[in-house]
């Protein structure tokens, strides 16, 4: 039986909502192993001077957790 587990994490990038979400992915693979998918929740921007300066976004990144049985 494979357990699922999600957290909510928040990231950003100067270059994209792509980029944001692939640091999203990257920074929670440090900690984080057999990540499964990933499900982009709210996106937003920052903006100066007539200009995006940073993309942010909230995902949500589910992962599996190793399951061990102990009798």
């Amino acid at each position: 039986m494979s357990i699922i587990k999600v957290i909510e994490v928040m990231a950003n990038s100067t270059k994209s909502w792509e980029d944001a979400t692939q640091n999203a992915v990257l920074h929670a693979a440090k900690s984080l192993h057999n990540i499964k998918s990933v499900w982009i929740e709210d996106q937003s921007a920052i903006v100066r001077e007539k200009k995006i300066t940073e993309y942010r976004v909230t995902a949500k990144i589910s992962f599996e957790i190793d399951e061990t049985h102990q009798d």
